[in-house]
């Protein structure tokens, strides 16, 4: 008999084991289009079920594609390039083509120089050994910079199948949606969702007679901030509009919260700005080094959150790492939540993520 798969996350369609992935009743297997029972649930009230997947599996399944002639859309979050991107990319895909895409470019504030982010980009990806085609800036959300892109990956394909590859939460089911859109009218032709790994297996979606689009799973990277914090929290820490900056004006000795999930403490140089580039929706509190740690203590998960009081518990501990800014404009890049722009005077600093969670700096994008 052959094998029914899930019109939301491509796994298999079974009917014995509800809490396996591809669990339906029986009876839902008379429907002309059968989804899973999690993929049912997220639909309908936007919950989100855990599967019992492990890394490796998504890896084996993407691996596939190294054995394929197509072309790789490697989509990355461009508010978590260090999270979002696949360091093992070459190892999954083979020789074929790479075109590399960064997503959420509406949320970035208008005075984003975005040629120089592409560049940014570009450059990032080579530290990785990723040779890229192209770089194009997209909003999945609002179809920001898709013609550009669907125009050019129709001359680079070649005729050939199409794989969308990312990590889990960078909007690839989303961004798909928005190409099959365009191209056949239909509306959220997959299931889409904050929460990370929604996408299950392949989803083969024809383009012509000979050649096919393929949503892939999403692939797992515990450098992740989201895989960190609880659904809950997620949604705060993930920018649903136009960031707006907030500025700050620090003398040395001084620290920046970012929620419980993240700190900055400004050690030594001139007083200066430190523009700071987050979710709207999270809190930011200013205090002193020397009460920051008892701080700390006392409010995560009430004052300095998220996260809150429940997700406490399974949240990392905050591991420093010390840089020294020049006097060059510098992003000081929190993975996954944002980054703070210390202005051209120079300074020492600490900064505190998660253990697992690295940070990162570069020349501004502002």
């Amino acid at each position: 008999m052959k094998a029914i798969l899930c019109q939301g996350c491509g796994v298999e369609i079974q009917t014995e084991n509800p809490d396996k992935p591809g669990f339906v009743p029986g009876a839902a297997l008379k429907s002309d289009t059968v989804i899973c029972k999690r993929c049912f649930r997220l639909k309908h009230y936007n919950e989100v079920q855990d599967v019992s997947y492990q890394d490796d599996d998504f890896l084996k399944m993407v691996s596939q594609i190294r054995n394929t002639k197509g072309l790789i859309i490697k989509l990355i979050d461009i508010f978590d390039f260090n999270g979002s991107f696949i360091k093992s990319l070459p190892r999954l895909t083979g020789d074929n083509p790479i075109v590399l895409v960064g997503n959420k470019v509406d949320l970035l504030p208008r005075s984003a120089n975005l040629n120089k982010l592409k560049h940014w980009l570009k450059e990032s990806a080579k530290e990785y050994g990723v040779k890229t085609e192209a770089v194009f800036l997209i909003s999945a959300v609002t179809g920001n910079g898709m013609d550009e892109l669907e125009t050019s990956i129709e001359q680079l394909r070649e005729g050939r199948d199409i794989y969308v590859v990312g990590s889990t939460n960078v909007g690839k089911s989303t961004f798909i949606n928005q190409l099959i859109n365009k191209t056949t009218g239909i509306e959220n032709a997959i299931t889409t969702s904050y929460f990370p790994g929604t996408t299950l297996g392949f989803i083969e979606i024809p383009m012509d007679k000979s050649s096919s689009l393929f949503d892939t799973p999403g692939v797992i990277n515990r450098n992740q901030m989201a895989h960190y914090v609880s659904k809950q929290d997620l949604k705060i820490i993930t920018p649903k509009k136009e960031i707006k900056p907030v500025v700050f004006q620090l003398n040395e000795g001084q620290t920046l919260f970012f929620g419980g999930l993240a700190r900055l403490d400004f050690i030594k140089g001139e007083h200066q700005s430190f523009v700071c580039y987050f979710s709207n929706a999270l809190k930011i509190h200013r205090t002193k080094i020397e009460n920051a740690d008892e701080l700390y203590k006392r409010q995560v998960g009430s004052l300095l959150s998220p996260p809150n009081e429940e997700t406490l518990q399974d949240f990392p501990a905050l591991r420093s790492s010390t840089h020294k800014v020049s006097s060059e404009k510098t992003d000081v890049v929190f993975p996954g939540l944002g980054w703070v722009t210390i202005s051209t005077s120079g300074a020492t600093i600490n900064a505190h993520s998660p253990v697992g969670v690295s940070i990162s700096l570069r020349k501004s994008l502002i």
